[in-house]
């Protein structure tokens, strides 16, 4: 089989860069043994540039800040070109502090938010509750974040796969065990089944499994770790939306989340744990979400019980993603974009479909170079 490109994983990343990559006029194959499934199928959908935030990752929040600025855009032509309703909405983000330990820690968060320019209002319980009339009688404030959304990371997953494919990528749902090269040049990939795939262009985007496709020098593989996180799902019986915001909250020191879907499900979310690849859904993971969620939503205990699923965040060392050539030439990068990957879709893929087309990233992705990890190994040695 020869292509233009060929793309390891198929995650919202590999399908968001090979709907545009087909759409340039590429030919592209995309190798995965489950298309838009792994992190991408157990996201909670937050689009929260906002809520998310950092001190001291400001790059990061340049990058997601504008991946928020282009989800519009991105989801009216996703949806135009497949039909797919893909629960897009703009209403906002509520981080609640549920007592006045909580209430306090939210001031630094605050005024940091507010020095970066960012669009957060500080509002009282009562004024909390009015928008969002679920929450605990307990909650003593917290902030609005106007600009933080959300998306239904399946239904998005879903219609990159139709759009993709009708572009005219070809899927292969196989494993890549390796890459082809030929004088320090990435040639293609090796599949598991021994199958050869010839390409002018290898794209590795197989999330937290990027380290472990072989071929790459070791200075050259990227610094990709699993990140595990155990969410459930809940649905109200009646199947209205449970609840108009995404709710976000500190509980005895814990963060949790509660994002509603439009046919009444509620993902609750989501654990942090540097546990390798492991991906079980433990009672004790189960447990603290759900006693942490309804401690700021008391109503989610009347919910049905759906699914507890765990998956694997792919995390870099400096939380940016890597966006770019790796350093071998023939092989570019898309990886790493740990909590973000849903929010940086649109704009990963068009920095690595303009790389692909023209050889070069757009100068606002070049601080998510890979080569950055490169030189920081070159100075330890």
């Amino acid at each position: 089989m020869n292509t233009d490109v060929v793309i390891i994983g198929g995650g919202v990343i590999g399908l968001g860069i090979a709907w545009r990559a087909a759409r340039a006029g590429l030919g592209v194959v995309l190798a995965d043994p489950e298309p838009r499934g792994g992190a991408s199928w157990a996201a909670a959908g937050m689009l929260a540039p906002v809520t998310e935030v950092v001190y001291g990752e400001e790059p990061l929040l340049r990058l997601n800040l504008r991946g928020a600025r282009r989800w519009p855009e991105f989801a009216a032509e996703l949806t135009e070109e497949t039909g797919h309703d893909l629960g897009f909405h703009t209403s906002g983000t509520l981080l609640v502090a549920l007592d006045a330990d909580d209430n306090a820690a939210l001031v630094p968060v605050h005024d940091y938010q507010r020095e970066l320019g960012l669009s957060a209002q500080r509002l009282r319980g009562r004024q909390m509750r009015e928008l969002e009339p679920l929450l605990s009688p307990a909650v003593r404030g917290g902030v609005l974040a106007e600009g933080d959304h959300r998306v239904d990371p399946r239904a998005v997953t879903g219609a990159l796969l139709d759009a993709a494919r009708d572009a005219g990528t070809t899927f292969t749902e196989r494993r890549v065990i390796g890459l082809a090269t030929a004088g320090g040049r990435a040639t293609g990939v090796h599949l598991d089944d021994g199958t050869p795939v010839s390409a002018d262009r290898v794209v590795l985007a197989a999330g937290c499994w990027s380290a472990g496709v072989e071929g790459l020098p070791a200075e050259l593989v990227p610094p990709v770790r699993p990140v595990k996180g155990q969410i459930v799902t809940l649905r109200d019986p009646s199947g209205r939306r449970f609840m108009d915001r995404t709710v976000r909250g500190m509980v005895r020191g814990q963060t949790v989340y509660l994002v509603p879907r439009d046919d009444g499900r509620v993902v609750v979310g989501a654990t942090v744990e540097e546990q390798g690849f492991d991906m079980r859904v433990t009672a004790g993971g189960v447990s603290r979400l759900l006693r942490d969620g309804a401690a700021l939503v008391p109503a989610i205990e009347e919910l049905d019980l759906l699914e507890a699923r765990a998956g694997l965040r792919p995390g870099s060392p400096d939380n940016l993603p890597m966006i770019g050539e790796s350093g071998m030439p023939g092989l570019a990068v898309a990886a790493g974009h740990y909590r973000n990957g849903m929010l940086l879709a649109p704009v990963t893929a068009d920095a690595v479909a303009e790389l692909l087309t023209t050889g070069a990233v757009p100068e606002w992705a070049e601080p998510a170079a890979p080569a950055r990890f490169a030189l920081d190994r070159e100075v330890r040695a």
